[in-house]
This record gives structure tokens, C-alpha cells and sequence, in this order.
């Protein structure tokens, strides 16, 4: 597979992405999912682009939980990664392998897409992975990855979960935290939990800067109060695009006479 960026432009972005979870504000990811897309998030001011896996799959026609073949993934990497010169995560969802050694490859092949960050799941259709699993997971992707990427590692401990039951989950949360840190991940992503004292909680105690995802503005503000260092939007923008382009449909459709 050819590379996309030269090794000193992917190093670059890749510091930018890393700067980006430490700066004073955090880090907004108004998610895209294709070319046209991260475009128009970039010329709104975007500091970097991310893709949605739910929007990726969604505009293919095609459900979320890897229902896409990893080669439309990557090309998609390829072309957004050419195209503007932002830092890019993709959703790279539980990794397009259940063999250690076959996501190292994966890894390498993100790499040479020119994105440099990813965001790795602990669920499965089934469940969650142990712990322990999760975090072998995470330190293949950075092994294959040679360092080359940021790894953004989610626990679906929230979203598998019922709302009352989130507060009893806080303490395996931060321990996931911790295993996947000593894995090499650099952010940790809690989608589902939407509580500004239990994200608190996770932010104080986690060893990584904290991912949220969010539907509203008042919900980023209100996260981003209680310590959250990135805020994922999902598939909101993608959302918001079909309701536009439904209702421009809609107005032209209308009886011209």
C-alpha cells in the first residue's frame, strides 16, 4: 500500500492531535463521514477531523459494527487524510481483527492511510472483553503502529448499561482507564456517560484525558465543565446533514405550477 503523507507530515499532525488533549480548551469532534464532510468541518474551523463509524456506515447504506470491508475504511482514510491537512482519527471500531497479529497489520495500514489517531472499542457484539484482553488489544494497535498513532481507547461500559446503574461502573471504568494507559493508549473514551458528576469522577481518577460524546451544546459545556479533554458529536452532524438535505428535497419537490 503506497503511503498517503510523507513520514514528517503524519509526525507532525500526529503531534498537533497529541497537543490537542492538553490544551486549555478541549478538543470539539464534530465527526464526518467522507471527504466532503471533513471539508466542511475543516472550513467551519475545526482543529482536527474525525470519522463517525455509525455516520461511515450509515451514508453507505449499511449498518454500524464493522459492516464495511476494512479496504473502504482505509481508502476513505486515504482520500480525507490527502485532502486536507488536519490531523484525522477514524472509528476504527473493535479493529477489523480478532487476531493480535492481523490488527498489528491493520495498524500499519492506518498508518500509511495518513491518519494518525484511531479509537479501539473493549465491546463485541456479545459483550465487553475482559479487561486484560482489551488492554492486549490496545498495545497491538500501537506495536503495529510503531508509536504512530494516538490511541483513543472506549469502554462500552456505559452505552451496554442502563443510566441508574452508571454510578456502580465508575470504579471499573478507571480501572479500564488505567490498563489500557499502561497499554499505551493517550485518551480514554466513555460513550454513554452523560452525568457531569460521574465524568468528574472518571476525569480525577482516570490516568488519560477523558472522551465524551455528546448530542447537545449544553451537554459539551456542561462536560467540559467537569474536566472532559474531547468531546465526540457521533453522528449528530451526519443527522443534521440528512434533515437538510431532506427538507431542500422536500421544498423542490413541491408542485411547480
Amino acid at each position: 500500500m503506497t503511503e498517503t503523507l510523507t513520514r514528517t507530515t503524519r509526525t507532525a499532525r500526529l503531534e498537533r492531535f497529541r497537543a490537542l488533549h492538553h490544551a486549555a480548551a478541549p478538543l470539539v469532534l464534530v465527526n464526518c463521514w467522507d471527504v466532503g464532510s471533513a471539508l466542511a468541518v475543516a472550513r467551519a474551523g475545526a482543529a482536527a477531523v474525525a470519522t463517525s463509524s455509525w455516520a461511515v456506515a450509515a451514508a453507505r447504506g449499511r449498518e454500524d459494527g464493522e459492516h464495511l470491508a476494512v479496504t473502504e475504511l482505509l481508502a476513505l482514510a486515504r482520500a480525507t487524510a490527502a485532502a486536507t491537512e488536519l490531523p484525522l482519527s477514524i472509528d476504527l471500531e473493535r479493529g477489523y481483527a480478532a487476531d493480535l497479529d492481523d490488527l498489528r497489520g491493520v495498524a500499519r495500514d492506518v498508518v500509511a492511510s495518513g491518519a494518525v489517531g484511531v479509537n479501539l472499542e473493549d465491546g463485541t457484539p456479545n459483550g465487553l472483553r475482559e479487561a486484560t484482553e482489551a488492554a492486549e488489544r490496545v498495545a497491538a494497535v500501537v506495536e503495529g503502529a510503531e508509536g504512530a498513532l494516538l490511541v483513543n481507547a472506549r469502554t462500552d461500559l456505559f452505552l451496554t448499561a442502563p443510566e441508574a446503574e452508571h454510578a456502580g461502573l465508575v470504579d471499573e471504568a478507571v480501572e479500564r482507564a488505567h490498563a489500557y494507559a499502561s497499554a499505551g493508549a493517550e485518551s480514554f473514551f466513555v460513550p454513554g456517560l452523560l452525568d457531569p458528576a460521574l465524568v468528574a469522577r472518571v476525569v480525577e481518577r482516570s490516568a488519560l484525558p477523558v472522551n465524551v460524546m455528546v448530542s447537545t451544546r449544553e451537554q459539551a459545556q456542561q462536560l467540559a465543565a467537569s474536566g472532559a479533554r474531547r468531546i465526540s458529536l457521533g453522528p449528530v452532524a451526519y443527522l443534521a446533514a440528512m434533515d437538510a438535505v431532506a427538507a431542500s428535497a422536500a421544498a423542490w419537490l413541491e408542485p411547480l405550477a
